[in-house]
């Protein structure tokens, strides 16, 4: 028996925000969409050329306040082809949230405080 990854989720409480930062931060686009009749909930599938993997982003329509993110320990991670490229790109964006130089890694804030890692390619 084997598994292969399909999708994560995130909650987002303003679900066309999230897909344009993803979009315009990450290079992602919808692949598909559910949307009920009754409105109470809307999902969409972002995806890029590059991963089979799916980010699963869901409105709740009666959720009003912030996720409670804890200590925000969990967060997905974006490998970059050229990251001092994407570093100045997400920089002039201002969504950089923590660096460590030392790793070589860094951080970008989506908008409901979920943390996304850019880290090189080997």
């Amino acid at each position: 028996m084997k598994f292969a990854f399909a999708h994560n989720n995130i909650n987002v409480l303003n679900l066309e925000e999230s897909i344009r930062f993803y979009e315009d931060n990450l290079g992602l686009s919808v692949a598909r969409r559910i949307e009920p009749e009754d409105g109470s909930f809307r999902i969409a599938f972002l995806e890029n050329e590059k991963s089979g993997h799916q980010l699963e982003l869901t409105w709740l329509r009666d959720k009003k306040e912030p996720y409670n993110l804890g200590d925000n320990e969990i967060h997905i991670a974006f490998r970059a082809d050229d990251i001092d490229e994407a570093h100045a790109f997400h920089e002039k964006q201002g969504v950089i949230i923590y660096e460590n130089t030392d790793m070589g890694i860094y951080f970008i804030g989506d908008p409901d405080g979920y943390w996304v890692e850019i880290i090189p390619t080997k």
